[in-house]
């Protein structure tokens, strides 16, 4: 419907004026389509005589800002005399939907100094102007007027602004009141108070209200795009992947898939939630791939480690023209480091170098991450130093890689030298410290450090909690352990943190009483709280237990990984029931050296040697090299059934592997040697020995001679062992009742003197009576 146009009283034929009003039509039906041709219809709007018409001028300020030239409009709305509130709304709205909101604001304050109270299309606009501005207070003084002027009546548009800006400004209280105050509500004002909570890290109650708004599903109400997007966002947050699954199902079969933005944060929530496949799925159905997408997808590729696949994508994006900023080059970096891609992450790095990519703090911090997880040190402190400033960032690069390698006293010395230049270290650096205080056994500086802690309110961190209660555990400080673990609400780790401190501590029976606990309150229980406890089990011989936890594992469908069989296999085995512990051991798809280790060993402690031997046998045949342990625990096995031959044969085969003996496998093999009366072999190999015999090789010779009566071969034995451990009463008793078993009973005396004489006490025994 046209208005009546003013014809120009400046062209005085039919056809001139036929041509003004042709043009002035066709500007109002929006056909107006470049600046240029804007430009010719407002010029013949002022020749015409209609500049002062509100309509028409509403038109010019709404296809100028459609132009981008709010300026323009601003222009007209300045030679209009007579305003109304349509003029107005159009001028604010020019300014808003151009992103110029301090503009709009003010054309609003001029339009209330004007006595022009808002209608239900002002308010809505300059509501959301002060959510991008965050001028709560405003906000606040609008909300008061709109319920004066009863613009809340019958109009969801004006209560879905107020959501909104109340969650942009983080009042998301103020916002569910909102919510619920109105009364007929439309997929906007869902969507606001959905995304409101997902950006304001509550995204469980984002999900929440999704999952509401679906099950009303009113026509109305039914969730659009951008519901999902903030749905998918939330489920990325949470590392929610069976609920994104299910709004995946839901985005596919209502057909809100098909769109670019849906694909991309389909893309984004499976990245974040760790499924490298399904976001690679994800990423093919996106149609315009941009920077962001090939981030997502090669951060969560880098995330596991798969560098393979990581570098296929990221030279795919080259080929796409799309070239990589600071976040994917350090994805790549810290990709190589987490999988230990030496060669491919130097290579990496060259070609960042060569072809100057930006080369920011972010990107150098990432290159000395990559190194100090290498173990590169030299290498990452060149870099460290010549960065010419320590960053927080650097500065834990660097003491992660120092407590890495061990170095426990450099990793000490840099954190002091980060507070005294007033570097604040984050969560990563005092877990770091915190190891290599414990691992150097300096519970002093530990505990000097956790009044740091608290001082500065980094307690809160529950990984740092975690680390407190490890080094005190493991110190020996049960207590104090406990007591940081009852003021924290952990997760699991903390729980598997204080198990493992009294496992480390010897205390199993404590340690199966918080598995107890953990089961009472009913925690996700992981595998490695699974293997701990199994652990305890094995060391307390609890079949009873132990059979409980391998229900608890059945009744729970969870996934029997290598290290949790292997701890069935031990528990079982240490329990005395071989059979249960052949039987899992062959049902295990794969098996590591460890595996086969725990049941050579579980066949050895209970003297089934020869059956031990088998196993190391289908080892061998498996093309699995066996290690030391392998060894002690065969030679063990040999040593408890007296298979010298055999035993002898294993302990000559470990050069085949290119495995030197210790002085636990001289020990044993002295041990199998003596027990079998073969003195004289064994007296050979101990003398043989590269490395200098401790005090178990001594004593293991010094008792076969003492079970022998082999006296003379005893006190030479004897010197040397008491040389060894002159503290160990046991080496002189055994001396003292080798001269008595012969009635040597003066010689017997004399070494009980010497034993008074050195201060040496005969520890007291004891009885389970």
């Amino acid at each position: 419907m046209f208005i009546s146009i003013k014809p120009t009283r400046l062209f005085k034929t039919y056809s001139v004026s036929n041509y003004i009003n042709c043009h002035l039509n066709l500007f109002l039906s929006n056909q107006t389509s470049t600046l240029r041709c804007l430009l010719q219809s407002h010029a013949l709007i002022i020749t015409s005589g209609n500049y002062n018409n509100a309509f028409v001028a509403s038109k010019l300020i709404s296809l100028y800002a459609f132009l981008d030239k709010p300026a323009f409009s601003a222009r007209v709305f300045s030679s209009v005399h007579h305003k109304d509130i349509f003029l107005w709304n159009s001028i604010i709205k020019s300014h808003f939907s151009n992103g110029d909101y301090l503009q709009a604001r003010d054309f609003f304050q001029r339009m209330r100094a004007s006595n022009f109270s808002p209608d239900q299309f002002t308010l809505p606009m300059v509501v959301a102007t002060c959510a991008e501005l965050v001028l709560l207070d405003h906000g606040k003084n609008l909300h008061g007027l709109a319920s004066k002027l009863g613009l809340f009546v019958g109009n969801v548009a004006v209560g879905s602004s107020f959501v909104y800006m109340y969650s942009k400004c983080n009042q998301m209280g103020d916002a569910c009141s909102m919510f619920e105050e109105i009364t007929v509500r439309d997929v906007v004002a869902w969507t606001a108070l959905v995304i409101g909570y997902v950006q304001n890290d509550e995204s469980e109650k984002g999900l929440e209200y999704l999952c509401e708004m679906h099950r009303i599903g009113r026509d109305s109400e039914r969730p659009n795009f951008r519901t999902v997007e903030g749905g998918f966002q939330a489920c990325g947050n949470l590392g929610a992947l069976v609920e994104g699954r299910c709004l995946h199902c839901f985005v596919v079969k209502t057909g809100i898939g098909s769109s670019e933005a849906v694909k991309s944060s389909l893309l984004s929530m499976y990245s974040k939630c760790g499924t490298p496949d399904e976001a690679y799925s994800s990423f093919c159905e996106v149609t315009n791939k941009d920077l962001l997408s090939w981030m997502s997808v090669i951060s969560v590729y880098a995330r596991f480690g798969l560098m393979n696949k990581c570098l296929s994508l990221f030279w795919e994006m080259l080929a796409s023209e799309i070239y990589p900023d600071e976040i994917v080059t350090s994805c790549m970096l810290l990709g190589f480091g987490n999988s230990m891609s030496v060669n491919e992450g130097k290579a990496f790095h060259g070609l960042i170098t060569r072809r100057h990519y930006v080369c920011n703090d972010m990107i150098r911090n990432a290159i000395l991450f990559m190194y100090c997880k290498f173990g590169f040190l030299t290498l990452a402190e060149k870099i460290f130093n010549g960065s010419g400033k320590w960053t927080k960032e650097s500065c834990s690069s660097m003491i992660f890689g120092y407590n890495k390698k061990g170095l426990n006293a450099k990793c000490i010395e840099l954190f002091r030298e980060m507070q005294h230049l007033g570097i604040e270290a984050d969560s990563n650096s005092l877990v770091s410290v915190i190891s290599s205080c414990c691992q150097l056994g300096v519970i002093y500086l530990g505990r000097s450090l956790h009044s740091y802690i608290i001082k500065s309110h980094r307690d809160e961190n529950i990984s740092v909690y975690n680390s407190l209660i490890d080094m005190y555990g493991k110190s020996g400080y049960l207590t104090i352990a406990q007591r940081i673990f009852s003021r924290t609400h952990g997760d699991v780790i903390t729980w598997n943190t204080l198990i493992s401190s009294y496992i480390h501590n010897g205390n199993f029976t404590e340690a199966i009483t918080i598995f107890d606990k953990m089961l009472s309150e009913k925690l996700n229980l992981n595998s490695a709280t699974l293997v701990m406890i199994l652990s305890a089990c094995s060391h307390l011989a609890s079949l009873q237990k132990g059979e409980e936890v391998h229900q608890y594992i059945k009744d729970r469908g969870l996934e029997v990984n290598l290290s949790l069989a292997t701890a069935l296999v031990d528990m079982y085995a240490k329990c005395g029931q071989l059979e249960q512990s052949r039987e899992l051991f062959d049902s295990m798809p794969e098996k590591d050296v460890i595996s086969w280790n725990v049941m050579i060993s579980g066949y050895g402690m209970h003297g089934h040697a020869k059956s031990a031997i088998e196993i190391y046998q289908e080892m061998e045949a498996s093309n699995l090299n066996p290690n030391s342990l392998t060894f002690l625990s065969l030679l063990s096995a040999c040593n408890h059934s007296g298979l010298v031959e055999e035993g002898k044969h294993l302990f000559y085969k470990m050069q085949d592997y290119s495995l030197i003996p210790n002085l636990k496998h001289y020990a044993c093999m002295v041990d199998l040697l003596g027990r079998s009366g073969l003195l004289q072999e064994a007296e050979a190999l101990v003398m043989s020995m590269p490395i200098s015999p401790d005090a178990k090789v001594w004593g293991s010779l010094l008792s076969a001679c003492n079970i022998h009566s082999e006296i003379e071969m005893g006190e030479k034995v004897a010197r040397h062992a008491i040389e060894s451990d002159p503290e160990n009463d046991g080496y002189y008793i055994m001396l003292s009742n080798m001269y008595s078993s012969v009635g040597r009973w003066e010689e017997a005396e004399n070494v009980r003197k010497v034993m008074r004489e050195k201060g040496v006490d005969k520890g007291a025994g004891w009885s389970v009576v």
